[in-house]
């Protein structure tokens, strides 16, 4: 992988913390567990106006930010506190860091910009969750 890469994986990293791993691990079951997996999960983004800021993170261009705000919308009050509640934090808090978390992952679950087909997902965040811990990215 490249030095943007290792740049991504670092800002991730530190992101995360040690103790945020959870939170990432959770995210991952979630889409995992989104009918029609990452695509279903991007598709919500899609029909909540959100299209042009997801299609963002697919590609292989910047990443456009998120809001708090804008992630509850989309996932919805329920999805969200049950995904706080499973890490131990407060829906407000999973929702901040979401925010900065879900263009990072998604961008990292769609390499050179596609999508994986939906056996493949776990695999994808498997190694990035081994990447994190071993401190290299690939």
């Amino acid at each position: 992988m490249g030095l943007m890469d290792n740049l991504e994986g670092t800002a991730l990293s530190s992101l995360l913390g040690g103790s945020s791993s959870p939170l990432l691990s959770g995210l991952l079951q979630m889409i995992n567990n989104q009918p029609g997996g990452l695509t279903g999960f991007l598709q919500g983004f899609h029909d909540k106006g959100l299209g042009g800021v997801v299609s963002s993170w697919v590609g292989t261009g910047q990443n456009l930010p998120i809001s708090a705000d804008q992630i509850s919308h989309v996932l919805g009050g329920g999805q969200l506190q049950q995904l706080a509640a499973s890490v131990g934090m407060s829906p407000d808090a999973a929702g901040s860091s979401l925010a900065k978390l879900l263009p990072l992952v998604v961008d990292h679950l769609t390499p050179n910009g596609q999508v994986p087909q939906q056996s493949n997902l776990m695999d994808i965040g498997m190694k990035l969750l081994s990447s994190l811990k071993t401190g290299t990215n690939g």
